[in-house]
């Protein structure tokens, strides 16, 4: 049963199958506003019935009817399922002896954000509940241009050679004949490239499947280059953490809520700040010198791997606050562009090779979804802008008016700045091509600290292998005693416990014990 609540002239919130609701708020006028076609033209009553009339010169049904068929936009290639919510962000800590950037550079600042979270593999017609990675990406809109970063809840990735981008995400995806999940196409590409698998293990325990957007942190992965007053270098990884406590859900909980409410990570934030529960994280940065880059013994850019205990000092940097939904999702959220390339004086931005790849990738995915002028749009323009950049598909702005259209010029346009404190050097890194299951094998003994949490983390692969065709199923099952004798044992008998319930001949031989 739903009821309505009407309190001081306004619709409030409501109950519906046990849950809080926000909707539609109505706002009481005067006078009603007079309907128009989008160009402006009064809608006369007798239009708004195009029956026994002439349908061509209808101007409310043409309006109407051409407009129907081209309101979306192309959906995303990844990560397009998804919600968002506006917020601020506020400086908590001094954190200027490692970076010059101004949204950083005073305690107590605070600058206002936009974030946009998603699912990695599901179309907006997906559930949130799907077992993967979550995406949460941030755009500070700083007074030196837009900063985003880009974070999954994981904190290491799947791939550190960016040609593989493609061809994970396609093997994740539907087969290209029959349009079904192919887990071998998958598992095929996993062992192919064995340092995925790290990230995969990360997806298949408890981490891939948070309660909810509030309830995860989130890691943008790579290793940033800070720079301060002075020139100095610092590399550092930043991480949002949650402050609503760390919670996630098992499969069958997913499984359950995602039967009755697909849309509950969406749901759950939008009603925590209706209701004014506002969702908070705390950002902070492990830290490194560049003496202690240079000093490490493993890769310090490496996206597949954590960074070694006792090799870094963790910093506090501020607080993230989300406080206010969107008034119109697809005009803030859908049109949202984020690109891990958006970096402000103060950080340079990481080095690694999957970074620089992004910086071009996400720029030509938003061109080719918003058209080349997605900067102009409200949800993604910055505080501040002035370009060589006219013309095109709208939005234009005011399209710099009479400014002169190029550079140099010797009129009135737009000049660059000096930045004397600049580092001067560049830091070239190079990263082995070489499989080390050295991460794997501590995420499953370390990082897992239950034998529960391993059990559950197999329980989670066990059934996606049934289907797996040999000999990548072969395969899988060797890698997994690589990783950790103990792992392989486990898959393998849940394999053939699993088999055996359905009455299926084993389609590989068990590795034995060392």
């Amino acid at each position: 049963m739903v009821f309505l609540l009407f309190m001081g002239g306004r619709i409030d919130y409501y109950q519906a199958n046990g849950k809080l609701v926000a909707p539609f708020k109505t706002i009481k006028t005067k006078y009603p506003t007079l309907w128009t076609a989008s160009a402006g033209i009064p809608i006369e009553i007798r239009d708004t019935m195009s029956v026994n009339s002439d349908m061509f010169t209808n101007p409310l049904h043409l309006d109407l009817s051409m407009h129907f068929s081209t309101e979306r936009i192309p959906e995303r290639t990844v990560y397009a399922k998804g919600t968002g919510a506006l917020g601020y962000f506020t400086v908590t800590h001094d954190v200027s002896q490692y970076t010059k950037a101004n949204l950083f550079n005073e305690v107590g600042k605070q600058t206002p954000v936009l974030v946009r979270f998603s699912q990695g593999l599901q179309s907006l017609g997906g559930s949130d509940l799907a077992r993967g990675l979550k995406g949460m990406s941030v755009k500070f809109y700083t007074k030196e241009g837009n900063f985003d970063i880009i974070c999954i809840q994981t904190p290491v990735y799947l791939y550190r050679d960016p040609l593989y981008f493609s061809a994970l995400v396609r093997s994740f995806k539907k087969n290209p004949r029959t349009n079904l999940n192919d887990v071998t196409s998958r598992y095929d590409f996993l062992t192919s490239v064995p340092t995925s698998l790290h990230g995969y293990l990360w997806t298949q325990a408890d981490y891939g499947v948070p309660d909810g957007y509030r309830r995860m942190d989130a890691f943008p992965v790579h290793t940033y280059e800070l720079s301060n007053q002075n020139g100095e270098r610092y590399y550092v990884r930043f991480n949002f953490r949650t402050e609503q406590g760390l919670a996630n859900l098992t499969s069958a909980q997913a499984s359950e809520i995602s039967g009755r409410d697909p849309d509950y990570y969406a749901r759950d934030l939008y009603n925590a700040i209706a209701q004014k529960n506002f969702p908070a994280w705390k950002l902070e940065m492990d830290v490194m010198s560049l003496l202690d880059i240079k000093g490490a013994d493993y890769d310090p850019f490496d996206l597949t791997r954590l960074w070694k205990n006792g090799t870094y000092e963790t910093v506090q940097v501020g607080r993230l606050v989300l406080s206010q939904n969107p008034d119109n999702y697809f005009r803030v959220i859908e049109q949202s562009a984020f690109n891990p390339g958006n970096l402000v004086p103060g950080i340079p931005g990481p080095v690694d090779y999957v970074f620089k790849a992004r910086r071009l990738f996400y720029q030509h995915a938003q061109t080719h979804r918003l058209g080349s002028n997605f900067n102009n749009i409200e949800a993604n323009c910055p505080r501040y802008v002035k370009t060589y950049n006219r013309d095109g598909a709208p939005p234009l702005g005011d399209n710099m008016r009479d400014y002169p259209n190029y550079y140099p010029n010797s009129y009135n346009g737009p000049l660059p700045y000096v930045d004397d404190s600049r580092p001067s050097q560049k830091l070239i890194v190079l990263h082995s091509n070489a499989a080390d299951l050295q991460p794997h094998a501590y995420f499953y003994n370390h990082i897992l600290k239950t034998d529960d949490e391993r059990q559950r983390m197999v329980d989670n692969i066990v059934p996606s292998l049934l289907n797996v065709t040999p000999p990548v199923l072969q395969r899988v099952i060797n890698f997994m005693y690589l990783i950790d004798p103990d792992l392989g044992r486990r898959v393998t008998i849940g394999l053939e416990a699993a088999r055996a319930a359905v009455n299926v001949i084993p389609a590989v031989t068990p590795v034995p014990k060392n």
